[in-house]
This record gives C-alpha cells, sequence and structure tokens, in this order.
C-alpha cells in the first residue's frame, strides 16, 4: 500500500499539517500559483471564447516536476489549496499538471488547519469545482484584457510604463473625487456653547446648548454668539426635564476580513497588506516552542460572520470559566451575514478559544500576538452577554434657551470586560430634580468652522469599497498598496492623496470609459462574477458582454483622448524666460518645466498646499540625518554617502575626528556568529550587503537582507528582489531555494507587471 499525497499552497502549512498526520500521507506545496497567462503577450484567444493560453510560471518547473514526481508515487491525491476561488484555480491548474501521472484526483478544503479538521476535510473530498474556476477565470481573463488593452494606451497619452485595472481605477475614482469635494468646499462659521451648572448636590456638571427659541440652534458669527451669553448670563436655569433609563449595548460580530483589516490599521496602525501578511502566518502555523506548529486562526479571506457551533460552544464554556455565568448571554449570539457576501467560510476567529493572547505573548513576534490578541478579543466578546448602563439625560432651561446634559453610569460591562472599547457618552450627573434651580459658574463659547469630508485612510476607504460592492475580501489590501506603487496616490499622515499623475490618469478614464469607471457598473461586475461561481451565468458570455461595449470604447478612446506628454498647463511663470510652465511626469516622479523647451531647460520641483494650488519648492541642501553620537569625540553622527552610492555614518567632527563606520541592515550574517549585515557599493555603484567582519567572513547578497528563515531550506535570511517581471517582492538568496512569495506574505502571487489590476 502506497502513500497518499496532499498538495497544500503554501510550505509553510507543509509543517503544519505533517505534525498531526501519519506516515501514510506525503504533503507537498505548490508554494502558490503554478501557471499563469503568459507576461509579454495578450495570452487571450479572443475569437476562440476567450481561451486562455496558459503556461507554466517562470521559476516554478522545479515545484512542477516534484508534485508530479511525487503524484505519479500516490495512491490518491487530494488537492487542498485556500478554501476561495483563487485556491479552487490553484487546485485546477495543478490537477491539469499531474493529471497523467495520477488520474485519482480529489479536493479538500478546511477553514482551519487542525487535525479535526484536516481529517474531517479527507473524509469528505469532492470533485474540483469547474463554476469557482471558471469564476477565478473570468476575473484573470477580464482584467487582463482590461490591463493588456487599456494600460498601452495610457503609455501613449500620459506616461510610458503606466497601467490601468478594472477596479483599481474605480478606486483610483473614490480617492480622486473626495479631493475634488475637498477642494471644492467652502467652511461655514458656526459657534458651539458650553456652561458649566452647580446644583444642591455635587458634583459640578455640564451641559452643551440645545435649543434656542425651541429650534435647533444656528450660530453662524460673533455678534450671534455675544447675544446668547448675554441672554444667559442674567437668566436663572432651571432644570426642565431628568429622565433616567437602562440602555444595553451590544457586542459586535467576529472579524471579516474587511473589519479586520479597518480595525487593525484604527488600533494597530497596520495597512491592510501588512494585516493580511500578518494574519496569513497566523492561519498557515507559528512555532509556539514545545507545541510545535501550530495554527493559531481560521481563514482569513472571508465575508461571513457565521462561526461553527463547536466554536460557539468553546467560547461560552471559556466565558462562564473566565468571567463567570452571568457573562454568558441568555441564547448564543448568532450575526446575519451580509446578503452579498458569499457565506463560503466561517469569521476570523482563533482556532482554539483556550489558547488565550496571555499564553502565547512570549512565543510570538509583537506583531503577530497584537493581531491574535485583536481577533481573539473580538471573537470572545461576540459571544459575551451585553455591557448594561444607566442614562440620564438632563434638560436645563435659560431665558430662550434650552440646554441638555447626558450622564452614563456603567451598571454591568459584560462583553467590555473582555474588549475594552469607549464606553462613556457622557460624565456621571448629580442627583437633579425637575423645577430645581442650578447656578452658572462657567460659559464657554467656541468659534468653529465647517470641514471638508476627510480624506481617505486604508481603514475607511476598505469601508467605501466594500460598502459599494468594490472588490472583493482577499482584493482589497493589494488594490491599496497597487494604487500607491503606480504613484497614483500618496499616504500624508495615513490617508490618501492623489499625486498629478493619479488626477491625469483618472480624468482621462472617467471621460472616456464611462462605463469602466462607474462605480454601479463595477459592483455589478462582482456580482456577475458571483453568479459564475453559483453556476447560473457563462463566464464567456460574461466576458462577450463586456467587449462588446469596452472594444469599441477603445478604439474611439485612441482616436479622441489628448495626449499629455507635452505637459499639464499651469499659471506658474518661468523664472528664466517668462513662459509658462507645465507639470511634466518624469521617471523620478512629477516636476515643473519650462513650455519653451528646448530653448529653455529651466526645471524645478514642486507640491500642492491643502487647496491643491501649486507651491514651487527650493532646493536647499538636504538637512543630514542624525543616528547617534560619535563614540570617539562626542559629536553627533549623520548619514553619508560614498562617491560610488552606498550609505555610511560619519562624524560631523570631520576632519578632526575621523570616525566613520558602515551603514548597518540590522539584519546579523547568516554565515558567521557575530557580523551584521552591512550597505556596500562596488566601484561600477552597484549596491550590495556584506558582512562586517569582511575578510574574516566574506559572505555577501545583492539585496536588501530580511531577518526571516526561509520556510523551503536552511537560508537564515530572505531579501527583498526587484525583477522585471514581477517587481519587489520577497526572496530566497540561496540559489538552489526558488522560494518567493509577494511582499503582502502570499506565496509566489505577485502579479504581472502588465495585468492592471492586483486581483
Amino acid at each position: 500500500m502506497g502513500k497518499d499525497l496532499i498538495i497544500v499552497e503554501s510550505p509553510a502549512k507543509v509543517k503544519t499539517i505533517k505534525k498531526f498526520l501519519g506516515r501514510n500521507y506525503m504533503v507537498h506545496a505548490s508554494v502558490g500559483h503554478v501557471r499563469d497567462l503568459p507576461t509579454k503577450d495578450l495570452g487571450v484567444d479572443e475569437a476562440k471564447d476567450f481561451k486562455p493560453k496558459y503556461q507554466v510560471i517562470q521559476g516554478k518547473q522545479k515545484v512542477v516536476n516534484a508534485l508530479r514526481d511525487a503524484a505519479a508515487s500516490a495512491d490518491s491525491v487530494y488537492l487542498a489549496p485556500d478554501p476561495d476561488r483563487e485556491g479552487e484555480a490553484i487546485a485546477w491548474h495543478v490537477a491539469e499538471l499531474i493529471k497523467k501521472e495520477n488520474q485519482n484526483i480529489s479536493r479538500i478544503q478546511f477553514n482551519e488547519i487542525t487535525a479535526r479538521a484536516v481529517r474531517e476535510a479527507l473524509e469528505n473530498p469532492r470533485p474540483l469545482n469547474e463554476n469557482l474556476f471558471d469564476a477565478q477565470q473570468a476575473r484573470r481573463v477580464l482584467d487582463r484584457l482590461v490591463g493588456y488593452k487599456l494600460s498601452p494606451l495610457l503609455w501613449n497619452k500620459v506616461k510610458r510604463g503606466i497601467s490601468a485595472g478594472r477596479v483599481q481605477s474605480v478606486a483610483l475614482r473614490l480617492i480622486v473625487d473626495r479631493e475634488a469635494e475637498r477642494h471644492a468646499f467652502t467652511p461655514e462659521e458656526y459657534w458651539t456653547f458650553r456652561v458649566e451648572l452647580t446644583g444642591e448636590n455635587p458634583p459640578p456638571f455640564r451641559a452643551e446648548l440645545h435649543k434656542v427659541d425651541g429650534k435647533k440652534p444656528v450660530v453662524g458669527n460673533a455678534d450671534a454668539a455675544a447675544a446668547i451669553e448675554k441672554a444667559v448670563s442674567e437668566a436663572a436655569f432651571t432644570i426642565d426635564k431628568v429622565e433616567e433609563k437602562k440602555r444595553q449595548r451590544q457586542p459586535l460580530p467576529p472579524f471579516i476580513t474587511s473589519t479586520l483589516q479597518q480595525l487593525a490599521s484604527q488600533r494597530l496602525g497596520y495597512s491592510a497588506k501588512r494585516t493580511m501578511s500578518i494574519a496569513q502566518r497566523l492561519y498557515e502555523g507559528v512555532d509556539l516552542g514545545e507545541q510545535g506548529t501550530v495554527a493559531l486562526i481560521t481563514y482569513m479571506r472571508t465575508d461571513s460572520v457565521r462561526i461553527a457551533d463547536e466554536a460557539q460552544q468553546a467560547a461560552l464554556e471559556l466565558i462562564g470559566d473566565m468571567y463567570g455565568k452571568e457573562y454568558v448571554p441568555a441564547k448564543p449570539r448568532f450575526y446575519k451575514t451580509k446578503s452579498a457576501a458569499q457565506d463560503a467560510h466561517e469569521a476570523i476567529r482563533p482556532v482554539d478559544v483556550a489558547l488565550t493572547p496571555d499564553m502565547v505573548q512570549n512565543l510570538l513576534p509583537r506583531e503577530q500576538h497584537s493581531l491574535y490578541r485583536l481577533i481573539w478579543q473580538r471573537f470572545v466578546a461576540s459571544q459575551m452577554a451585553s455591557a448594561e448602563f444607566h442614562d440620564t439625560t438632563v434638560t436645563v432651561n435659560a431665558a430662550n434657551t434650552q440646554w441638555r446634559a447626558k450622564g452614563e453610569r456603567m451598571l454591568f460591562p459584560g462583553f467590555l470586560a473582555v474588549s475594552p472599547q469607549k464606553a462613556a457618552e457622557g460624565e456621571e450627573l448629580p442627583k437633579l430634580s425637575e423645577g430645581q434651580t442650578v447656578a452658572l459658574t462657567k460659559f464657554e463659547k467656541e468659534q468653529k468652522f465647517t470641514q471638508p469630508p476627510p480624506r481617505y485612510s486604508e481603514a475607511s476607504l476598505v469601508r467605501e469599497l466594500e460598502e459599494k460592492g468594490i472588490g472583493r475580501p482577499s482584493t482589497y489590501a493589494s488594490i491599496i498598496s497597487t494604487l500607491i506603487d503606480r504613484d497614483y496616490t500618496t499616504l500624508e499622515e495615513k490617508h490618501f492623496v492623489p499625486t498629478d499623475l493619479g488626477r491625469i490618469v483618472c480624468e482621462k478614464l472617467s471621460k472616456h470609459f464611462v462605463t469602466l469607471m462607474d462605480v454601479g457598473f463595477t459592483a455589478q461586475m462582482e456580482d456577475a462574477l458571483d453568479k459564475v461561481a453559483e453556476g447560473d451565468r457563462n463566464w464567456v458570455d460574461l466576458l462577450k458582454d463586456f467587449v462588446q461595449d469596452f472594444d469599441p470604447t477603445l478604439k474611439k478612446a485612441s482616436e479622441e483622448m489628448e495626449t499629455v506628454k507635452q505637459g499639464l498647463e499651469t499659471d506658474i511663470v518661468c523664472t528664466e524666460c517668462g513662459k509658462p510652465m507645465v507639470i511634466k511626469f518624469g521617471k523620478a516622479g512629477t516636476f515643473l518645466a519650462c513650455s519653451g523647451y528646448p530653448d529653455c531647460k529651466n526645471t524645478t520641483n514642486f507640491s500642492r498646499d491643502e487647496d491643491g494650488k501649486i507651491q514651487i519648492v527650493d532646493r536647499p541642501q538636504e538637512e543630514p540625518e542624525k543616528v547617534g553620537t560619535c563614540p570617539d569625540c562626542g559629536s553627533d553622527l549623520i548619514i553619508k554617502k560614498a562617491r560610488t552610492g552606498s550609505r555610511f555614518i560619519a562624524c560631523t567632527g570631520y576632519p578632526k575626528c575621523k570616525h566613520a563606520e558602515p551603514f548597518s541592515t540590522g539584519v546579523k550574517c547568516p554565515r558567521c556568529a557575530d557580523g551584521m549585515l552591512v550597505e556596500k557599493s562596488s566601484k561600477r555603484g552597484k549596491i550590495f550587503y556584506s558582512c562586517n567582519q569582511y575578510p574574516k567572513c566574506d559572505y555577501a547578497i545583492w539585496d536588501w537582507p530580511v531577518e526571516e528563515a526561509c520556510p523551503v531550506c536552511e537560508s537564515k535570511i530572505l531579501t527583498i528582489k526587484t525583477t522585471k517581471a514581477r517587481g519587489k517582492h520577497i526572496a530566497c538568496p540561496e540559489k538552489s531555494c526558488r522560494y518567493t512569495r509577494s511582499l503582502d506574505g502570499d506565496e509566489d502571487t505577485a502579479e504581472t507587471p502588465e495585468a492592471g489590476d492586483a486581483e
């Protein structure tokens, strides 16, 4: 009797699953996708019902050969990539590549990587789901058609090397439209009022202006504000009404992908990309010392708030044990998933709720522990009793004005015991009775102005994408990172600001591709793809309907779209010749150039103020970055650049003090015991990283090192590598090892540059 073969996506899962499966199973990893559309041509035969021309991804042949060899020696093959459309596609492509070696192929999936879940999946194998694969294939072809056809148009009209995507372009439009709203906004003056009042019983309490002459107050200038102050300063304040009631506050449902990304951004300051990368590690399994490799959370790409019955029961038992029976709700809590959700998986929750954050605090890196704690607290809180409050609302009359004070007293913390949140909506008020007179002890008025709509943060953009049906949980992080990587937006104080390049691309696409840039159309396309996944729509028909509008629109845009390669006009005048300056899009970003070029070669950098107006940026000598104190003379140490380009640390006391040291990457040398990798440059100016113990240790690499062990080979570090085909990604520095993954943590799933969307 031979062994059965299980094929998963990630090498990290191999270790986790091998721990609890017997010797009768081989476990191999596809290391992400194994086949995709070609990188150098469209790869879609539109004349033959959009037939894709798949090929093995460059660098993955060794992985494919290993899977074929393993399949040839196995009795049965179980395909176990992630439980979503992308995972179904990976399973489909693997099956196509190994079917000659083994015909006995089944699909299994599990929402959590535990012995129970994996064994249960092995007991219930199923055929590959062709509908799910068709939905993923339709999305991939759709995005290839848009990206491959639309990007060259932008190269010709705007700037070479940029791209457009079906979903990223609509997300960009949200950001650009919000910025336009901000620039068009006219602030309006208004005034707020607060009084401090003292009654018979302490303490004093504060009340805010609620009504003037029985109406909501509209105070738009200083004279009106002064009139209110004068009227109440001479008036008696009398308690008109005291309302008391008990209120319950319900917990929030457990996390789905979007809500996890939002709260991790708000509470921890993590980007959506970083959140998903950390969650991937927690899902695949982490080393917990004596316990070995353990998966800590369920699958992290989901839009369902459903949880398994056994997980709910375990949570209720833990709540009773940790907090007391009164913290267990009278009835178990169930949350309703949105109608548009796929509901294929559970909500994001701990695999073992009994494994508390405190138990693993010293076993996990800080960021993994912080995210696990967030997930654990949210899940446990979602199953707890409500918090209870005693609310008091007091209305106070004075002359023609009415004032209101709100008080809140917690009676029972309920779920807030595990998930502390902003609980107080008002201070605790003294005992007051209707008809009682209170004394005015302080009057405060403040001039304010209405504010424009805020720019999107990562959290609010994810929320907007979700609410408008743009993209799916698995795509939010990559949509955002694509917009930043393409230089269409920047993050200023953690909020998105469109660049001039982003604005002009959005403007051109919105004018010439009305349907493609329509938020409603993009949401409808997501619904259509869902119908393909459910077997209710043919994927080829979907694509035919799309190109019927897209192709003629593209042809018309190619003829009518105006080029901006000569530059965007501005009202800035050239200081050298007096001609108008124009905005140019260069390799290093945007800049101002004289429209009189080549006769006048004047250029300058610029920025934009809060109103979007151009501000010329002077070119002073950059202030050197201080990094410490010189151990020889006590002067400041600064970062300097060698003539060949590498950075080094030098003393500001030079030439009296000649102290200098190499610029450290902070990563230990993987070869010797006491070396650090530092930045160096070759005679031709190429940067590399070598051990600072040279010549004792001659270890060196070309790419920036990352202090993380390779999950495939024995390399103690990984590197951040950049190639034309894949852009910036993580790679193992060992030539014999082909391990790679995208920067957001997904093994070998980086998009091809021309694909347009990061979906």
